[in-house]
């Protein structure tokens, strides 16, 4: 219908303006951090520079599992890191979240940017087994997460569930109560990774109820100087830990029981591990940089590093790279720490997004009908551009 139609002076009111995915949401302004623009959006220094240190530690901390073992220092190291490096990662997940709805554009978005990418990866690992390790038997299933899927399959269930956590008055203390359940609850099982999405989800309800003054006080010197001594405590105690305590804790993978504990330990560790986590956790991101750095950019292609490092590791473990003898010393492991942030930096650049991103981000136009309001939109700029030649 034309505007032509309708009486004279008589027109619609205008339709909100297009905003912007969940994904894609402006990060908070800090006062001594730098803005730069990618792809049109304002991105802030701090939180690329975060994605892009914890993406390394990641990469790092799955270079080290194989030589873990004989150096106990390592050991240590491996627990201290997987402390907080996921954790970090989540909150800021959570923290981006937060405006996500039901709206279309943003489940779009939610379908593309991770269920997509789930997909995909979970086919792709098992195919690559085979392939490498020659191991025909490898089983594809889309319900049990393999390797580095698990995030997700997990980040898909926490932001389907945000409306809810942003309905509840206590949001964290309940998601709390469900990961202390969850400890205690082997029967949960394997489909899903359950187990960690519900171990990991106060992370993600954390950062959703994070504001942007929350990031700002631990980023003071005050709180630089004092995580200086609680990252060395926290080296020391995990030292002393080594041969007395399980590292998978550390992994949210299992219940209690299966890991050989009474079901009351599960509970007492989600709490001991969540404090332990979050102090870690502040004092990263005390030491993180708040202005633009080279490596900056790379935090917006902070997964495809994530998902793709893994094949190299892989590669590694199946063809027993790992198992050279030179690589279990300490020069050895610090060649191998290197070349994981060397890799994994390669991985986060452009030229690998431009290359992988029909995988990580698919437009798929054909996969959905088109919006009402983008329609509505379109339609109204149609009408304002005949008005204007009319009265031209």
């Amino acid at each position: 219908m034309t505007n032509s139609l309708r009486p004279y002076g008589h027109r619609r009111a205008p339709l909100p303006p297009a905003q912007s995915p969940a994904d894609g949401v402006p990060s908070p302004r800090a006062p001594q951090s730098t803005q730069n623009k990618q792809n049109g959006k304002q991105r802030d220094a701090f939180f690329d520079n975060a994605k892009y240190l914890a993406i390394v530690l990641v990469a790092m901390g799955h270079a080290w599992e194989p030589l873990k073992g004989d150096s106990r220092i390592l050991e240590a190291v491996y627990q201290v890191v997987y402390a907080f490096h996921m954790p970090a990662f989540i909150i800021i997940s959570g923290f981006f979240s937060r405006s996500f709805d039901m709206r279309p554009d943003r489940l779009k978005r939610l379908i593309t940017g991770v269920a997509v990418p789930y997909v995909v990866f979970e086919t792709a690992y098992p195919l690559f087994k085979r392939l490498i390790a020659d191991d025909p038997h490898q089983d594809i299933s889309l319900l049990d997460p393999w390797y580095l899927t698990w995030f997700l399959c997990a980040l898909f269930i926490w932001r389907l569930t945000t409306p809810v956590w942003k309905l509840v008055r206590h949001p964290l203390p309940i998601a709390l109560g469900l990961a202390m359940v969850a400890s205690a609850a082997p029967e949960i099982g394997d489909d899903l990774d359950l187990q960690r999405v519900l171990q990991f989800l106060p992370f993600f309800v954390l950062g959703l109820s994070m504001k942007p003054e929350h990031f700002h006080r631990v980023r003071t010197r005050s709180v630089r100087i004092a995580s200086v001594p609680v990252f060395a405590v926290a080296l020391a105690v995990s030292w002393w830990a080594v041969p007395r305590m399980n590292t998978a804790w550390f992994y949210h993978r299992d219940a209690a029981q299966e890991l050989g504990a009474p079901w009351w330990t599960g509970p007492v560790m989600v709490l001991a591990l969540f404090g332990c986590s979050l102090v870690l956790t502040a004092c990263f991101f005390a030491w993180v940089p708040r202005r633009a750095m080279w490596f900056t950019a790379l935090g917006a292609g902070t997964l495809y590093g994530y998902l793709l490092h893994g094949f190299l590791v892989k590669a590694g473990d199946y063809r027993g790279w790992f198992e050279h003898p030179v690589l279990h010393h300490p020069a050895g492991e610090v060649a191998v720490t290197l070349l994981a942030a060397v890799a994994v930096t390669l991985l986060c650049t452009k030229p690998v997004q431009r290359v992988f991103r029909f995988a990580m981000e698919p437009k798929m136009e054909w996969a959905f009908k088109r919006d009402a309001a983008e329609l509505a939109r379109e339609r109204q700029t149609a009408e304002r551009r005949e008005r204007e030649k009319v009265s031209v």
